[in-house]
């Protein structure tokens, strides 16, 4: 690494990235001003200039050490993939020339059998295209030119998450447009979801992980019981930094901030070992594609510090999970923020109306979204009081919420000074960006400028939530747009609209204690949905209004839909599996016998007592007490065994992830309880796996 004197992070910033300053600078004017149209305006590329940007984005890539390209992108496994491609091509003189062409960066082929299709691809039909996505740059790492691309079949259909992202960001464009249009506003190109997201993780020692079957192959702890100390003095948060997390920190930053990646805030978070790591506002695909180089990145670097980063959403019963907040917002290709409330009656009313598509996607589509968060790791966090509950609701504040409800009720506004609402003929406060408390217990929260998406897990991409939001606030404000386009009159429909909406999907706005018992009950009463479990949200792709959205949107396609529903069984039926398999494998291997061997000297200091003519209760309770949690031990595992492999027999995706979650999940419960019990009793130097404390606490 660099001496600290060339490590201004305004001097690096980028360098590893072929931005727009790269391009204005290396590509003929022609052929930038062509690429910045099929940048900026969803343009398609011109084939005559891709050999032009090939050549140059390769002499750049080279200057920078790189000597292969790859086609990286975002396939149905949750992670990304990528396979590397040399730039040398044979001579006829026995050496080689460094070349790369316009279809070479254009297109690709891969593989499409050997990653998750949901049916779209059988196992012959191994054909997939990789296709450059130009709005997202390219970038050099550990010597290779990474190339963004979307994944596709031979017949079209979207394997990956970035197609329907991309999708949903034209359509949402479309639909925000013709809406500003009728505001007056006919010199906005484009609207852009901006996304900003807030990632959590754990750091641990390496040494200590390495040991622990469970971090290695299911990324969190199958067994554990509760350390003396935890989180409950609320001394983590916020706390100064311990030497080998700020060291890893502070590489973490440079590397990010070489590749473009804005890296704003770091800190202790709440759980010991656990932190948050925050970036600066980009579009929904470039923070999408940056965020899954943070989690790779974040994975590499805690290596090199002798760490190891843990990006699961519950790594530790007991103790905070950790999740992924998505700030989400609106902006014009001229930097106006949609949901800035603006200080003009028709400013506001142009507020209000996109707040009310909003309010309006996520009532409507509330289990479509629920399900964008839904996984096997997740469903031990929501609803734990360190994230939000399974059920989706909105805060908005308090001056706010009196202000939707003085538009429907047409009672006048009392807040800063006692008005009646009437959108566009008198004017509403000028709302400050920061007009109410904040509000951690919500799912969906306004927070001035923007809307907080709290459920989404630590370990997923934040593509699906955002191409779900962007999905149906379009449908939402096209059919808004149908209706004003044919008024006689724009703002009386504007206001008809805004009036209409708050009063049909109200029930979806709350700000209190998501926390609490009382509002599950609430919830109930008010018809919203409680999906607690990933089994029962995957279903919801069944559902024709959810099928009906994305098809409308031209997001995706019903087999599409079809095919997500059988991948998202299936990994959550295999993780659950791998899990189980962890577990067995562990108690089996590892701790009956260590507990075995404790048992076994119990027995012989009992012998030894009674052979010396001694009694000692305390003796003889203890062996009596592990010996029958060791026959517990034993008889819950086997049953765990039986639970896996009857699960694993059931050919019906739907009825296998049933079994798993009714029948295995309970079994492993009952193994990790008698085994929690017995870490308590066992002594240090035979129980054979680190503890909670070590794994906490020695960082």
């Amino acid at each position: 690494m660099e001496d600290e004197k060339d490590m201004c992070p305004a001097s690096i910033f980028g360098s590893n990235v072929f931005n727009d300053s790269v391009m204005k600078t290396r590509l003929p004017k022609v052929t930038y001003k062509s690429l910045k149209k099929t940048i900026e305006q969803g343009l398609p590329i011109e084939p005559s200039i891709a050999d032009v940007v090939a050549n140059a984005m390769k002499d750049w890539a080279i200057e920078k050490g790189a000597t292969h390209f790859t086609h990286w992108f975002q396939p149905m496994t949750g992670i990304t993939a990528e396979k590397h491609d040399a730039f040398i091509s044979p001579t006829n003189d026995g050496k080689v020339i460094m070349e790369f062409s316009g279809k070479e960066l254009i297109k690709g082929e891969s593989d499409a059998s050997s990653f998750p299709s949901g049916g779209l691809r059988a196992t012959f039909e191994a054909r997939g295209y990789t296709a450059w996505d130009c709005t997202s740059p390219a970038f050099v790492k550990d010597g290779t030119l990474y190339i963004p691309t979307v994944f596709i079949s031979y017949t079209g259909e979207a394997l990956d998450k970035k197609a329907p992202l991309l999708r949903s960001a034209e359509a949402l464009s479309n639909a925000a447009l013709r809406i500003l249009k009728l505001f007056g506003n006919t010199s906005a190109n484009h609207v852009t979801a901006t996304v900003g997201p807030e990632q959590e993780y754990f750091l641990v020692d390496r040494g200590l992980y390495n040991k622990r079957l469970d971090l290695m192959l299911a990324g969190r702890t199958l067994f554990g019981a509760k350390p003396p100390k935890g989180q409950e003095l609320d001394d983590q948060y916020y706390a100064r930094l311990r030497m080998r997390v700020s060291e890893f920190m502070h590489d973490l930053d440079y590397e990010l901030w070489r590749l473009g990646i804005s890296a704003k805030t770091k800190h202790n978070e709440v759980a010991p070992a656990q932190h948050e790591l925050a970036l600066i506002f980009d579009s929904a695909n470039v923070a999408t594609d940056h965020n899954q180089v943070v989690m790779e990145t974040m994975r590499r670097i805690a290596k090199k510090h002798g760490l190891a980063c843990l990006l699961h959403e519950k790594p530790f019963d007991g103790v905070n999970g950790s999740g992924k907040h998505i700030n989400w917002s609106l902006s014009t290709d001229e930097g106006q923020n949609l949901f800035d409330p603006g200080k003009t009656p028709r400013q506001n009313a142009q507020f209000l109306l996109f707040l009310s598509a909003v309010i309006a996607a996520v009532d409507d589509y509330a289990d479509l979204l629920r399900m964008t968060v839904a996984s096997a790791g997740n469903d031990h966090r929501l609803g734990a009081n360190e994230a939000p509950p399974a059920i989706i609701s909105i805060f908005v504040g308090e001056e706010l919420s009196a202000i939707l409800e003085s538009i429907e009720t047409g009672k006048p506004y009392e807040g800063i000074e006692r008005k009646t609402i009437d959108i566009g003929v008198t004017s509403l406060p000028n709302l400050p960006k920061d007009s109410t408390d904040r509000n951690r217990t919500s799912p969906f929260a306004f927070t001035g400028n923007k809307f907080e998406f709290r459920m989404a897990g630590s370990s997923q991409s934040v593509a699906s939530p955002c191409y779900i939001l962007n999905a149906t606030v379009a449908d939402t404000l096209s059919r808004f747009a149908d209706r004003l386009e044919k008024a006689d009159d724009f703002m009386s429909e504007v206001r008809a609209i805004v009036k209409e909406t708050i009063k049909k999907h109200k029930r979806i706005i709350f700000n209190g204690n998501n926390y609490s018992e009382e509002w599950v009950a609430e919830a109930a009463r008010r018809g919203l949905p409680n999906i607690t479990n990933t089994v029962d949200a995957i279903e919801v792709l069944k559902e024709p209004k959810n099928i009906d959205v994305l098809a409308r949107t031209g997001v995706m396609s019903k087999a599409e839909l079809d095919s997500r529903y059988e991948i998202h069984l299936e990994n959550y039926s295999k993780i659950i599996n791998i899990e189980a398999l962890t577990m067995i494998q562990m108690a089996n291997r590892e701790l009956i016998p260590a507990a075995l061997t404790f048992l076994n000297q119990l027995a012989a200091l009992n012998a030894n007592l009674k052979s010396a003519g001694a009694k000692s209760k305390a003796a003889s309770d203890l062996l009596t007490k592990v010996s029958g949690l060791v026959d517990d031990f034993e008889a819950y595992t086997i049953a765990l065994k039986d639970a896996v492999e009857a699960a694993s027999a059931i050919d019906n995706p739907k009825e296998s992830a049933v079994a798993y979650r009714d029948k295995v999940i309970p079994a492993m419960a009952n193994v990790r309880a008698v085994a929690d019990e017995l870490e308590m009793l066992v002594p240090e130097n035979i129980w054979p796996i680190p503890t909670y404390a070590d794994l906490l606490f020695r960082v």
